[in-house]
């Protein structure tokens, strides 16, 4: 992980959730766990940090995060479908949580296709929005190997989250 960018992505974004008076949340399938460790890392992350998932199966995605069956069997774990769906399905479990981010990807060495490779990762992002859930999704291509593909993950997922919460 790139220590020294986690030192300030984390920071920063959990300084601008406190600014707005927000609460943060995750789902993890592919990084599993490392992004709600960054995040807990950071001294006093209980004031803007409420709650993290880790589901590695589907069976866990469709249970806790209520993605559906049918995006899981359409578009497969790994894909901006079930990104969107896991991050609204934290929002939906987290009545205290304003912003969540999901990561679901392929980090190797094996379990790649050549519509998936090795090193894909689809991130979804939701914020609430007056009574509904805004989500939307990126999905990036990373080199290396498996912790190299998961340590940037986080470090995508945080910088794109300050970002997206950044004032303009």
């Amino acid at each position: 992980m790139n220590h020294d960018a986690l030192a300030v992505y984390a920071p920063n974004l959990g300084r601008l959730l406190i600014e707005r008076g927000w609460m943060f949340a995750c789902a993890e399938s592919c990084t599993g766990g490392l992004l709600a460790a960054a995040m807990t890392d950071t001294p006093g992350s209980s004031a803007w940090f409420d709650r993290g998932f880790v589901t590695y199966s589907n069976q866990a995605k469709i249970e806790q995060l209520r993605v559906s069956e049918d995006t899981l069997e359409r578009f497969g774990a790994v894909s901006e479908e079930t990104a969107m769906e896991m991050a609204a399905g934290v929002l939906a479990a987290s009545s205290l949580a304003q912003l969540a981010i999901s990561t679901t990807g392929i980090a190797g060495p094996g379990g790649g296709t050549p519509g998936k490779p090795v090193g894909m990762v689809c991130f979804g992002f939701g914020q609430r929005a007056g009574q509904g859930v805004v989500t939307r999704a990126v999905t990036k291509i990373f080199e290396g190997d498996r912790t190299q593909i998961r340590n940037a993950s986080v470090e995508f997922a945080l910088k794109t989250a300050l970002e997206i919460i950044s004032p303009r």
